[in-house]
This record gives structure tokens, C-alpha cells and sequence, in this order.
């Protein structure tokens, strides 16, 4: 256990040089950068533009490209999983929650200034997962975040009896994972929204039951 150090009366307390950023704020306007471009096609000088930090202060921040994308990428799976609490919260039926959940990533999706977006991890990681070890890995863990999220309120519902006992909450699980990134894919390709919206309600009738409109 770390000790408060204790001053003596004729100290002068010693305060350290205030930080000239706020690293979310940074790691935000970096992910916008990534997100419009992809990695490669990302520069440092694009990443200075967005950010505001000359390139010596990304360095001492953030350190290298790649260190700075994969800080990137690990604040979008934090702001994702706030997100998915946010809207699994369990006061509502599962239908609404899962609903409200795709509704809100489609809002994302379809938020790009030069046209639909899709979602930043999917359409950046997966392109540079097979040769860097580190995104690749990235990926996983926010993959495995997603799927968790998604079982822990399916079987919850299945717990409150809005699903039968015999219902898989892990397969569900993956199916819900599916469909979110599926949604993600084709809203860059261009797919209009009401399209993937009948996806999430074959999704929606397959887990939650054709009738529950609940």
C-alpha cells in the first residue's frame, strides 16, 4: 500500500506541469481521424490536424501511430460497452432494450459526414488484424465484450421468464453480436436503413419470440 506522503509545515507543496490536453478529448478526435480514412491511410499529420497536439506531444501522449490507434481502439471499446450498459439496462422488456440498442448503433452507422460510416472498430481493425498481433488481440477482447453483454441480458430475460428455459443465451448471443456487425458492414455499403431495420426484426422476432411485441 502506497503511503500519502506527509509534508512538513515549511514545505511548499510541489505541483507538476499541467497537462496542455485532455487525453479523451484526444483519443476521440483520433478515433474521428482513423475512422474517416482506416489506419493506413491515416498520417500523423492528419492525427496532429485532429487532435490539436503537435507531433512531438503526440509522441510523449500517446507514442507511435500504431501506439495512438490501438489507445484509439481501446476507448472505443470502453465508450461501446457504456453504451450497451446504457442500453440493456434491465427495466424493460427484452425486446426494448435489444431495439434500443440497434437503434442506437444505426444512429452511429449513419452519421458520417461524407455518408455512412459503420462502426469504427469493424471498419478499421479488421483490415490490419491479420498482420499486427495487437488489433487482432483488440478485436477479440471487444468482440468478447459484446457477446458477454449481449448473453448476461438474454439471460436475464430468460431468468424473468420473458424467454423459455430451454432458449441458449450464448447462441442468442452470438446471433444479437451478428446482427450488430452485420448492420455495420452494410450501412457502409450502403444499404438504407429501413433495410437493416427489417434485419433487426427478424433478429428481434427470432430471439425474443415472433409474437412478443412487448
Amino acid at each position: 500500500m502506497v503511503q500519502k506522503e506527509v509534508m512538513q509545515p515549511n514545505q511548499r507543496k510541489r505541483r507538476g506541469r499541467p497537462r496542455a490536453y485532455d487525453p479523451d478529448a484526444a483519443l476521440t478526435r483520433a478515433i474521428g481521424s482513423f475512422w474517416k480514412a482506416g489506419y493506413s491511410g491515416t498520417s500523423l499529420d492528419d492525427l496532429s490536424a485532429a487532435t490539436g497536439m503537435n507531433r512531438p506531444s503526440l509522441y510523449g501522449a500517446f507514442g507511435d501511430k500504431r501506439d495512438l490507434y490501438l489507445k484509439s481502439l481501446a476507448h472505443y471499446w470502453e465508450l461501446s460497452r457504456v453504451a450497451m450498459d446504457e442500453a440493456l439496462a434491465h427495466e424493460v422488456p427484452l425486446r426494448v432494450a435489444l431495439q434500443r440498442l440497434y437503434d442506437k448503433a444505426l444512429s452511429i452507422y449513419f452519421s458520417g459526414k461524407d455518408g455512412p460510416r459503420g462502426c469504427f472498430a469493424i471498419g478499421t481493425a479488421t483490415t490490419e488484424a491479420v498482420q499486427e498481433p495487437a488489433i487482432r488481440a483488440s478485436l477479440a477482447q471487444g468482440f468478447r465484450m459484446i457477446d458477454e453483454a449481449f448473453e448476461a441480458r438474454i439471460r436475464f430475460a430468460q431468468e424473468q421468464g420473458e424467454l423459455s428455459r430451454g432458449t441458449d443465451p450464448a447462441a442468442l448471443a452470438m446471433l444479437a453480436s451478428a446482427t450488430l456487425h452485420t448492420l455495420a458492414i452494410r450501412s457502409r455499403a450502403g444499404t438504407p436503413r429501413k433495410v437493416l431495420q427489417g434485419i433487426v426484426d427478424v433478429t428481434l422476432g427470432v430471439i425474443c419470440g415472433a409474437d412478443s411485441r412487448t
